[in-house]
């Protein structure tokens, strides 16, 4: 059995929950809930729990005393235990009601593939129940998952490199940074070829996050633990001053939530040039004055069309964005790839310079928009997209490209459209095919004409007729 088999007979269990009227969002947390503790006891690193509260413990009850023991494991477990069992149990509580319920939950876990779920990898498993609660549009989650192709192509780019700071100030379920873990790995055979104490600081200090919403914090916890990733992830607002704890960063790689702060509020941030009831320009401040100054920094951000081209504070955020740093690229991305339909999205890919002004030159568009497959279940957004753009960025000569959906804008073309990002938009075939139509001005124009014409015609017959007549 599969890590995909295994994920479907995972979420198949939730039709167990119905009759409690749980949500997929809320399975996802219960199955976390109890899925930490037998994989803790497949990993063979139970002394986390106390012996009271682990795998066997759940296993070896059933029916009414499964479920009390239940529920006293997730009161205690926000309170006993090392941090990261508190931070995953903090306000746990069981939302399932009939103990028959738990007990078969339990039991199909426990009888499951677990030996091949090892060999595939534990946090792929557990990542792949979080696509496909993220792909459920009932279960409200997909706002915290990055499309998978996504988030490849922008840590490929980004190329986060042994020994860097990289933080997601977004975290969600941590996907960016479980990639760029991934990505440092695979250039160090495993992290085999570094010494103990640079794998030692990959694992505990590389990667870092913040995330706002308890319930996700959970599952990033849970997702960071199962890939061996132990660095910080911090439980609150970015836009706070719990922010303001991260800096100098080396590499920041993030999807900030969209929509605005709840009743327009400000955020509590008092080192923000330009305060703005928009989440992503206060998120967009945070991440360029996050990096650190000495030429290297570099991000790549997932930002809504709505921050390339909001005036007032957002005109002003963005100039300030094309001073402190070098804004190479803008990646327009098609719409349909996130669960929230209808979204337009871009990323922007910088490096923060060692002055404050004049680190932009240039801004290199490249437009995945137009003219682009509707994306959904049904045609799903795949690496193989990205080729095109994969190449165009990383040409070592960028205007010898070739291609139509990539063009260069100046800082001073960009300064004289009002400092606008809101460009590199090829023409749409769809509208461009109406230029064949007939303008239906100068069809009017012309049936008059004719009309005109076939009168003139039909007087001058008629006056042929009353002359002959009258000849006769």
């Amino acid at each position: 059995m599969n890590n995909n088999e295994i994920v479907q007979k995972l979420w198949n269990l939730c039709n167990v929950l119905r009759d409690d009227g749980i949500t997929y969002h809320q399975y996802v947390t219960e199955l976390t809930y109890i899925l930490f503790l037998k994989m803790l006891k497949e990993k063979e690193n139970e002394e986390l729990i106390p012996v009271e509260y682990r795998w066997d413990s759940l296993v070896s009850k059933d029916g009414t005393e499964l479920w009390n023991h239940y529920r006293q494991l997730l009161l205690d477990l926000g309170t006993k235990g090392n941090k990261l069992v508190k931070s995953i149990y903090t306000s746990a509580s069981t939302n399932i009601t009939q103990p028959k319920n738990l007990e078969k939950i339990i039991k199909s876990i426990d009888d499951l593939d677990w030996y091949s779920a090892k060999e595939e990898g534990l946090g792929d498993l557990y990542e792949g129940l979080l696509e496909k609660n993220a792909s459920e549009k009932k279960s409200g989650a997909g706002q915290y998952f990055t499309p998978r192709p996504l988030i490849n192509v922008m840590v490929k780019l980004i190329d986060p490199q042994p020994g860097e700071l990289c933080n997601d100030p977004a975290a969600g379920t941590f996907g960016f940074m479980i990639a760029a873990d991934a990505h440092v790995r695979s250039k160090t055979d495993d992290y085999w070829d570094l010494e103990d104490k640079k794998i030692d600081f990959q694992k505990k200090q590389a990667f870092s996050g913040i995330e706002l919403v308890q319930e996700t914090h959970r599952l990033a916890l849970m997702n960071a633990m199962l890939h061996g990733i132990e660095g910080e992830i911090e439980y609150g607002d970015t836009l706070s001053s719990i922010g303001k704890n991260f800096r100098e960063m080396d590499v920041i790689l993030t999807n900030p939530p969209f929509g605005t702060k709840k009743g327009g509020e400000r955020p509590t941030r008092d080192d923000l040039t330009y305060v703005s009831s928009n989440k992503q320009l206060n998120f967009l401040q945070h991440i360029y004055r996050a990096l650190h100054t000495r030429g290297t920094a570099r991000a790549a951000v997932v930002l809504p069309d709505n921050v390339l081209s909001q005036d007032g504070d957002g005109q002003k955020i963005r100039a300030d964005l094309m001073d402190k740093c070098n804004l190479h690229t803008i990646l327009r991305l098609p719409t349909g790839i996130f669960y929230a339909q209808g979204v337009k999205t871009n990323v922007l890919f910088f490096t923060r310079g060692k002055i404050e002004e004049g680190n932009t030159k240039e801004v290199w568009f490249y437009d995945m928009r137009t003219n682009m497959p509707s994306f959904g279940k049904r045609t799903p957004l795949t690496d193989d997209h990205f080729t095109g753009f994969i190449a165009a960025y990383t040409a070592e000569d960028r205007n010898k490209i070739m291609d139509d959906r990539w063009a260069r804008f100046t800082r001073e073309e960009i300064a004289a459209e009002g400092d606008t990002l809101d460009l590199g938009l090829i023409a749409d075939d769809a509208l461009s095919s109406y230029e064949d139509l007939p303008d239906p001005l100068e069809s009017v124009e012309e049936a008059v004409g004719k009309l005109e014409r076939a009168i003139s015609l039909f007087n001058e017959v008629a006056k042929e007729l009353k002359a002959a007549e009258e000849g006769h």
